[in-house]
């Protein structure tokens, strides 16, 4: 295990949980909209599918624990996690597709295709959630409450799956060039 790759690990763990927990915009359902989907993507991309998902989840989990949502905390490790992986392992098969790896296209579709698992995976985890918290139980009525209660967050999921695409397209470019260099001089052999 390369400890570039370790470092570069705990660097987007860091700047994921710095993105989601310091700077956010609180939505009407009790959630809150921030910048931190934009390094879990970046971390995904640079970082590969393990690494990248590793960052962004417990990036994510931190801000979790540490912004009182502790009943989110797992959940967000796993949708994180995989949000992440979804970004690292698309992103490089619609860049071989595209043939041009400075054609933003291929960042843009897996990058929707894993903030589209994001918020599928919000809405999915807040209907069992809602639906045990309202009833202590699983039943017919507090599953159907559960997922009204759920879809009143997809929107703002949407939004912030939206803002953190276009953040990750704004810095994309400007690390991309510095990784491939960084990779590109590890791979060489010592003289």
């Amino acid at each position: 295990m390369p400890l570039r790759k370790i470092i570069l690990t705990a660097l987007f763990a860091a700047l994921t949980f710095v993105g989601t927990f310091f700077i956010k915009m609180p939505t009407p359902t009790l959630g809150y909209v921030h910048p931190g989907d934009a390094f879990v993507l970046l971390s995904g991309i640079l970082l590969g599918p393990l690494y990248g998902g590793f960052a962004a989840g417990f990036g994510s989990m931190l801000s979790d624990l540490f912004g009182g949502y502790l009943m989110y905390a797992p959940a967000t490790f796993i949708i994180k996690a995989i949000t992440a992986l979804i970004a690292g392992v698309t992103i490089p098969i619609f860049r071989k597709i595209a043939r041009n790896s400075k054609n933003l296209l291929p960042v843009i579709i897996g990058s929707a295709l894993a903030e589209a698992f994001m918020t599928l995976g919000y809405f999915v985890f807040e209907i069992f959630l809602l639906a045990l918290t309202a009833s202590g139980s699983l039943t017919k009525a507090s599953i159907s409450a559960g997922i009204a209660g759920s879809a009143a967050g997809v929107p703002f999921n949407m939004v912030q799956a939206l803002f953190g695409i276009v953040i990750a397209l704004l810095i994309y470019p400007v690390i991309w060039p510095a990784i491939q260099r960084q990779q590109s001089s590890a791979s060489r052999p010592a003289a």
